[in-house]
């Protein structure tokens, strides 16, 4: 029995819908906050003919103040590495939080290649670099520090975020992100993310390419304001999204923020590429 067929009749499930290519990114396994049963969902609903993992899809920096790998850690693993079993070319591009994987670019690690940073030829001819995106960001470069204190920070606001999401769903109040809330308010983070989507911009057409692909900053984004087609896949701790190509090269955003009973869901739609 195929693996798909297996899913269907254990689930009950439509069969899942399939896209030319998937991106996901800052996954964060082996984190507290890591949305994991949301991601597995996902996987159930959706397949991809190439995946791509864009960095922090693990959080090494997390063994260094407690590991936490939860069963449905395990089992985002294991339907990833299921995709490539099944035919999926799953391409894996570490980020700051996974850089030790970037040891092993160049290799295959049960099906998954592990490659530094990628370029994606989309349907319609339109190249994109796909990098995680850490290089282009300053404090990364120039204070690692930095980061771990940030980090640190970002994890207080998650444990906060998740005590007021708890309430508002004994309330019947949809789940809303206060991180995600501040970030698009304060100006020095809008700031950040205007210079970070440049940057990265930037680099794309130094490669002569027709737009980049990225995470890391975890803010889900799709547009050209920098001169080429700016895609971030966002996260799966906050705003738990994706981003896909169809067949016919247009590009779309999916949040995935509760559990779906079957794959008829309507995702968002889709941002203007």
């Amino acid at each position: 029995m195929r693996d798909w067929e297996e899913d269907t009749i254990v689930t009950g499930l439509p069969a899942p819908r399939r896209y030319r290519a998937m991106f996901l990114s800052d996954v964060h396994l082996g984190t507290r906050g890591c949305r994991a049963e949301l991601l597995i969902d996902f996987l159930r609903h959706h397949e991809a003919g190439t995946i791509y993992l864009v960095g922090d899809i693990i959080d090494g920096w997390q063994l260094k103040s407690g590991w936490c790998w939860l069963q449905s850690h395990n089992d985002v693993a294991q339907k990833l590495l299921r995709q490539a079993r099944k035919g999926a070319r799953v391409l894996y591009i570490p980020g700051n939080h996974d850089e030790v994987l970037r040891d092993y670019c160049g290799i295959h690690l049960g099906g998954v290649e592990v490659v530094q940073t990628t370029t994606h030829l989309a349907a319609d001819g339109r190249r994109y670099l796909v990098t995680h995106g850490d290089d282009f960001d300053v404090m990364i470069r120039h204070g690692r520090w930095l980061s771990f204190l940030g980090g640190a920070a970002h994890g207080s606001a998650l444990m906060l975020n998740g005590a007021s999401n708890r309430v508002r769903r004994l309330l019947g109040l949809p789940h809303a992100s206060l991180s995600r809330w501040a970030k698009t308010k304060v100006k020095t983070t809008v700031n950040y993310i205007s210079e970070f989507e440049a940057a990265l911009s930037g680099e794309a057409r130094r490669h002569g390419m027709d737009g980049v692909i990225c995470g890391h900053i975890h803010h889900a984004a799709n547009h050209a304001r920098y001169g080429v087609h700016y895609l971030n896949c966002g996260d799966w701790l906050e705003s738990c999204t994706a981003l896909v190509e169809h067949d016919d090269g247009r590009f779309e955003i999916i949040p995935w923020t509760h559990i779906r009973p079957t794959a008829t869901a309507a995702p968002a739609q889709p941002q203007a590429a």
